[in-house]
This record gives C-alpha cells, structure tokens and sequence, in this order.
C-alpha cells in the first residue's frame, strides 16, 4: 500500500481556525467557562463507537491546539487504521475548560473523514482481487475537497483529478455544445499542454469507437452495463485508461472491476458517506498540576 502522506499545516490550520471562529461566535465558550473551574485538567479519550477506519487526526490535533497549546495528543490508531468498537483512537490531556471548547469541531472534522476513509475501505475491499482503483470525483464539499480526498486515500482509494485545472475531461454538455466527440476532443489536444491528460465521457460503444480513433489518453465508461463495460474494454485494448462509474456500491463493484477496467469512480463517498461515530469521553480528572499523558 502507497504511504499516506499527511496534509500540510499550511491547508489544515485555516480551515480548523475558520471552523473553531464559526463555533466561539462572538466571544468564548460561555456553558464550560460557566461550569468548569479556570484550573481544573482533565484527560479524555477519542473512543470508536463504530467498526471502521481512521482519517482526521491532524485536523483533531490542532482544533485542540488552536484552542490551547498546551494540550498534549497522544494518538494510538494513526490515520489508515482499521479500528473496533470501543477501541481507543487517541487521549488528548490539558485543561479542561479547553478540551471541551474543542470537542465538537474536532469530532467534527475526524467524524466525516473517518466516515469517507470507513466507505472507501469498504468498496477498495469488495473489488480486492481485481486491477481496478477505487477513486473519488470532484463531488466534495466546498472549501473541504483536500480533505476528503485525503479521506479517501486513508481508507485505500485514489484520487482522480484535484480541480478543473489538473486534467481535461470533456463530459456530456461539452460534447453537446462542441457539437461532437471528434470535434471537442480536437479543441482540447490543440490547447492543452504536454503535461495535461486528456479523458473523455462516453455513454455508447460507438462514442467510445470515435473516442479511441482521435487517441483519448482516458475514457469514462458512464452508466455502462456490465456487459458493455466487458466490450468496451476489449476495445480499448490498453490503448487508454478506462474509468467506469455510476451505480457503484459494495454489492455492483466486484462485478464491475471484473470487467477488467482500470478505475472506477465513486462520487458518494466523498458526498454522501455517513460519519464513523468516535466519542470523547472522560478517561482522567484531575487538577493543573497532575497531567496525565
């Protein structure tokens, strides 16, 4: 499996202080600066609730930073990690007050990837055995696409291309608008440059015919049966990339990465995924001058 390689701080820290700045409003956190005394510690500790896999933990780590820097985070299940029920994913340590400031933007951010690494894992399992790669699309939630695509890798998928500026792919209403295949991916060869891939979405086996006689780099296989997805790529022969997509799940995957096509692209699990329940619960009450770790 391909290292996974963590986010830059340079992209996480804006995005978790913009979501701690949502959260605190116009002011603090006025129920624990109510309840909890200015010297009270505490140690809690992030519990799976649910089977799955991890991805987030950075982002947890700094909502509790930003909040306070003397909190110290030991993580025990690093992103990647298959975990079990009630299993401990890490302790967090520090004044108390702090920590449950932070709570809900940090389960926030490693409940949803966690979510999406959970979904991707299950669908790069079910076509184990086969060449395909699971990958994502550009259905991400705005201002959080570098995370959940970095979900997804946590939980064994690719990713496709990051933005419309990394790759061509000529789709429906290009087409339509261009007039034909032939003429859309001509347009797209004279101006892209020798660095920029070229795919093309094609619907019928005659599509994909015009597609490969003009050289396509890739072809998206959309909504194509199973026994079309198996024509088309004997027609490509390896002369392109082929990518399937639509109506993928668990139980249509294997069948369709039996086809023997290259990738196949699923938009839900960076848009619809269900979060992986992680709790914070207390583990350790104490006072300021006995933190444990």
């Amino acid at each position: 499996m391909t290292p996974l390689l963590p986010l830059p701080s340079i992209i996480i820290e804006p995005i978790v202080r913009n979501a701690l700045v949502e959260d605190l409003g116009r002011g603090s956190d006025l129920t624990s600066e109510s309840v909890i005394p200015h010297d009270r510690a505490a140690t809690l500790a992030l519990t799976a609730r649910q089977a799955g896999v991890i991805a987030g933990l950075d982002l947890a780590a700094y909502a509790f930073l930003l909040v306070e820097t003397t909190i110290d985070m030991q993580v025990r299940r690093p992103d990647g990690s298959e975990v079990a029920v009630g299993e401990t994913v890490a302790s967090v340590s520090g004044p108390a007050r702090a920590l449950l400031t932070a709570e809900r933007t940090a389960l926030n951010f490693l409940c949803h990837l966690s979510g999406i690494a959970t979904a991707t894992a299950a669908i790069v399992d079910a076509v184990r055995g086969h060449k395909a790669k699971i990958v994502c699309t550009r259905k991400t939630t705005p201002g959080l696409r570098a995370l959940e695509k970095y979900a997804v890798r946590a939980g064994g998928g690719a990713n496709h291309r990051f933005g419309l500026d990394d790759a061509m792919l000529i789709k429906d209403n290009h087409i339509a608008i261009a007039g034909d295949i032939r003429t859309a991916i001509e347009r797209a060869r004279a101006a892209a440059g020798h660095m920029v891939k070229i795919e093309v979405e094609v619907d019928t086996l005659e599509q994909l015919d015009i597609a490969l006689a003009a050289g396509i780099d890739a072809v998206l296989l959309d909504n194509m049966s199973v026994e079309q997805l198996t024509q088309a790529v004997a027609m490509v022969g390896g002369r392109a990339i082929t990518e399937a997509s639509g109506r993928v799940n668990v139980q249509t995957a294997p069948a369709i990465a039996a086809t023997g096509v290259d990738l196949i692209s699923v938009g839900w699990i960076t848009h619809s995924a269900p979060i992986l329940d992680i709790g914070l619960d207390i583990a350790v009450d104490t006072n300021m001058n006995r933190l444990l770790n």
